[in-house]
């Protein structure tokens, strides 16, 4: 009797699974399972991307003194070297020749080439690129090609199957599958804006800026970053959300950058310490730690210690997320801010401001200790951001990295490109404080 019983249960057992994990009578046209249909479908949209082009080389600055270079008998090192790399690409209007990739996949290129699945070769101009999302928008005159729909990324699920298509290693067209296991992921580059899907479809080197589609033939991802510790996959890679990509890719072809507007708070992560001492149940939102006067945020009457629980309805749950959100908001736009404040719940409004940039030139004027980088009002409001720094430049020499927060010269505190102007003109030898990621670092200059 035990043993029928048994035997009844694992019938029952089995139906209920098979009920559950049933898997589809037809693909396409095809009647077995197959992801075939689906990449015949999307594969003409991937593209090669080669890229080749010069950059600085660090060096000693002794070594351009030619008395030194005799003396020592120092050989004389180029201070640029040629390079050559390559990733991958997606067709997303095929009418205008816009390809989507990543923003460091043509970082420094001076000529780029793009390779179609039958064999075609065209150069490709720059449209624009941002840094921060890791997103670029390239052009190519090229008619009769084929593009890929955008997904609404957020109807992603985690467990959705999804297709890896690219080019790693310079293997052409390759594809892989996998599912979606993560969504929301940040923290791989702190300052940068992210909100990446997390998939264990391989991901290699030269797979950036290659396609994550979903069932549907659709693009729900831009293939970015993966973890590793060999720099080969081990089932840990990241795509940028095909929303956000659609949204700065809109930006660029329209301005040819992207024109982040701020809120004009610093904000800060909560710690469960943290949440306690504020009366809160969790530790989710993001802490206001500093309202930039005469900000948004100011007018609208966010004061510091508040708590930002949702922008526009989406409750947030660390800085990272409200970080994304709201600098994924255009200028003039306005944004609800849901916050807690002495424990009880609130609601402001407020409309986003502009931010100003500046270009490595402008960088160069501020002082000569930033020639080389590219400096702009931090998104989020308090500090100056590092956007990008040429390698081997005078920034670099100080120190700064890409998407650093510039917060401090010597004593004073850094709200904007005009206070830090203030701070360090005439200035031959200061410190300067910056945030990178959850550290705080400080250099000396001069």
């Amino acid at each position: 009797m035990r043993q029928t019983f048994r035997a009844f249960t694992a019938l029952v057992l089995f139906a209920s699974v098979s009920a559950q994990a049933q898997l589809p009578e037809k693909v396409g046209d095809t009647p077995v399972p197959s992801l075939a249909p689906i990449i015949k479908k999307t594969s003409p949209a991937v593209v090669n991307i080669a890229t080749r082009g010069t950059i600085k080389q660090a060096r000693n600055p002794l070594l351009d003194d030619p008395f030194f270079r005799r003396f020592f008998d120092a050989p004389n090192v180029p201070r640029q070297r040629e390079f050559q790399s390559a990733g991958s690409g997606v067709i997303v209007d095929a009418k205008n020749g816009y390809i989507i990739t990543n923003a460091h996949v043509i970082e420094n290129a001076d000529e780029i080439t793009v390779s179609l699945q039958d064999d075609r070769q065209v150069k490709a101009e720059v449209v624009g690129k941002d840094p921060g999302s890791d997103v670029a928008v390239l052009k190519v005159p090229t008619k009769n090609l084929i593009a890929m729909p955008l997904a609404d990324s957020d109807k992603a699920e985690v467990g959705d199957f999804v297709i890896a298509i690219g080019n790693p290693f310079g293997l052409q067209h390759t594809v892989t599958s996998g599912i979606i296991s993560a969504l929301g992921r940040s923290g791989i580059n702190p300052e940068g804006y992210e909100d990446f899907i997390q998939t264990d479809a391989s991901i290699n080197p030269g797979n950036s800026g290659g396609a994550l589609v979903n069932l549907a033939g659709e693009l729900v991802g831009v293939n970015s970053a993966i973890f590793s510790r060999s720099g080969g996959n081990i089932g840990i890679g990241f795509a940028i959300p095909s929303n956000m990509v659609k949204s700065v890719m809109t930006q660029l072809i329209e301005h040819g950058e992207v024109k982040r507007g701020i809120l004009g708070v610093q904000l800060r992560n909560l710690t469960p310490a943290i949440a306690e001492s504020l009366g809160l149940a969790n530790a989710k939102g993001a802490l206001v730690g500093q309202v930039i006067e005469d900000s948004p945020a100011e007018k609208a009457g966010i004061k510091a210690g508040d708590v930002i629980t949702s922008v526009n309805g989406k409750v947030v749950s660390n800085t990272s997320q409200t970080r994304n959100l709201i600098g994924s908001l255009r200028i003039g736009e306005k944004v609800d801010i849901g916050l807690n404040r002495d424990g009880q719940p609130r609601r402001v409004s407020a409309v986003i401001a502009e931010g100003n940039n500046a270009s490595p030139e402008g960088a160069a004027e501020i002082h000569a200790a930033f020639e080389g980088a590219a400096l702009g009002n931090a998104p989020s409001g308090g500090g100056v951001q590092v956007q990008t720094v040429a390698e081997g430049s005078p920034a670099a020499a100080s120190g700064l990295r890409p998407n650093d927060v510039i917060v401090g010269i010597g004593r004073n505190r850094i709200a904007n490109l005009e206070q830090l102007r203030a701070a360090v003109k005439d200035a031959t030898a200061f410190t300067v404080t910056i945030r990178r990621g959850n550290a705080t670092l400080v250099f000396p200059v001069g």
